[in-house]
């Protein structure tokens, strides 16, 4: 086996980047001196603690432009969007920084005549997170930023379609003087991965990706009574009500399904729309969807890059297939998107209507632009059909009608609920998934409860 990982861009299907594995030796060290480093960090004030993170931060956002391009090549995303990832990471990490000594702070109880009491939220020691491509940043920040805060030294493994991330955030820290062990990283394979789980100094997994790597994960830890947070697959709905501003529903919701080529874990993936205004609500949609321009993500007029590759986009033309095998009607014409060369990585967008649950893109995450669109008559219909589903990342209610949506959104199986938004993580508000979307929260304040653990202190003063 090759000690050697190829980065393949999938602009033209060539090597971009190559770099060496990680020996088991190296991995073991690594994970030791993550232990070692995280004995002194912990001794830091969260304030301390926060000068090293912002002056990270800092570092970090001065190199958007090159950062963004990095992306584009690695992943496909067009490089018009490409570095707003970075203000992505900046809004997230500055957000659970600010918060962290509140949030951090000891927990007082009511006061009892001769004791102190007190909870104190300590650190769990090493945090092990495991990123993925398609958001390399928004994906890695979630745990990195407030494991730190905490008071955990961090090891990262990003995806190998994305090394370059890695080794940006450790250069930016290395910027910052973070001290030595703190913050480490390594470019390994699935065994080596399995291996740091198993190591008695690894406290917590952070892991995003697929409903297989989270099975993975959690095979790797059994038995040895670690955490592990999950962020993993979506099958994200949308509806639209009949009170709803159609032409502003049209414009967020193709953004919410085409956006990084349907590649997000919390875009919208099948959308149910009320009888009373589903014509004009597809005739807008295929209208705004024709006006994307698939192509090299490095033309700064492309606004629809190539998936990350070719297997990726014939799996979503699987969907597509079998979806038209059982009635449904594809309204994109491929031909108006002459990129898509049939078997490469470039996809034309697709909207397929006179769908049903016993097509396979109604129900299997596709994670690519192609999206079904059903005519309920009721929103019980609609709430039954959103919640049909393995999944339960986020959920979007359309309407003029804030009522409507939070009594739906009461009913809704889902980590998060949305009203006229879509695809958007705020980090003021815990990020979570129910069903096969996986378990354990980040961010918000509620993210610091995951990456501590709580100690009583009980006092007694009078003898």
């Amino acid at each position: 086996m090759s000690n050697i990982q190829q980065t393949i861009t999938p602009i033209d299907g060539s090597v971009f980047i190559e770099r060496e594995l990680a020996s088991t030796e190296d991995v073991l060290a690594i994970v030791k001196n993550a232990a070692q480093a995280q004995k002194q960090w912990r001794k830091l004030s969260v304030a301390e603690r926060a000068v090293y993170c912002e002056k990270a931060v800092d570092a970090f956002v001065a190199n958007k432009e090159a950062i963004g391009e990095e992306i584009t090549h690695q992943m496909g995303r067009p490089i018009r969007y490409a570095a707003g990832e970075v203000g992505g990471f900046e809004e997230r990490a500055r957000y659970m920084i600010k918060i962290a000594a509140d949030k951090l702070a000891d927990v007082a109880v009511e006061e009892k005549e001769g004791f102190q009491r007190f909870i104190r939220r300590e650190p769990l020691g090493v945090v092990f997170t495991v990123a993925p491509w398609n958001y390399p940043y928004l994906t890695a920040v979630n745990s990195i930023i407030p494991a730190l805060m905490a008071g955990n030294s961090v090891i990262l493994k990003h995806s190998a379609q994305t090394p370059l991330c890695a080794e940006r955030i450790a250069e930016a820290f290395q910027a910052a003087g973070l001290p030595e062990g703190v913050f480490q990283y390594f470019h390994g394979s699935h065994e080596t991965v399995a291996n740091v789980i198993k190591q008695p100094e690894v406290n917590y997994i952070a892991f995003t990706g697929s409903v297989a790597g989270g099975e993975a994960i959690e095979k790797a830890a059994t038995g040895l009574f670690k955490g592990v947070g999950l962020e993993l697959g979506g099958k994200d709905p949308a509806y639209v009500r009949a009170d709803a501003d159609i032409d502003f529903c049209v414009e967020n919701i193709v953004d919410g399904v085409y956006f990084n080529s349907g590649q997000s874990c919390c875009g919208i993936e099948r959308v149910y729309v009320h009888k009373d205004i589903f014509e004009p609500f597809v005739e807008g949609f295929k209208k705004l969807v024709n006006t994307y321009k698939l192509g090299n993500p490095l033309d700064k007029e492309t606004t629809l890059g190539p998936m990350v590759r070719s297997s990726a986009a014939n799996f979503v033309r699987s969907q597509i297939e079998d979806a038209i095998s059982k009635g449904a009607t594809p309204l994109i014409d491929r031909s108006n998107f002459p990129a898509d060369k049939g078997d490469s990585a470039y996809l034309a967008p697709q909207v397929l209507i006179n769908v049903n649950h016993d097509m396979r893109v109604m129900t299997e995450e596709s994670f690519g632009p192609v999206v079904g669109i059903q005519a309920v008559g009721s929103d019980e219909e609609a709430l039954q059909l959103m919640n049909d589903s393995e999944f339960g990342l986020t959920a979007s209610v359309w309407t003029n009608n804030q009522q409507a949506a939070l009594d739906l959104a009461d009913e809704l199986e889902t980590g998060t609920c949305f009203m006229n938004r879509c695809d958007y993580l705020d980090p003021s508000l815990a990020w979570v998934g129910i069903k096969n979307s996986g378990r354990g929260c980040t961010l918000s304040s509620m993210g610091y409860e995951n990456l501590t653990r709580p100690k009583s202190f009980h006092l007694r003063i009078a003898i």
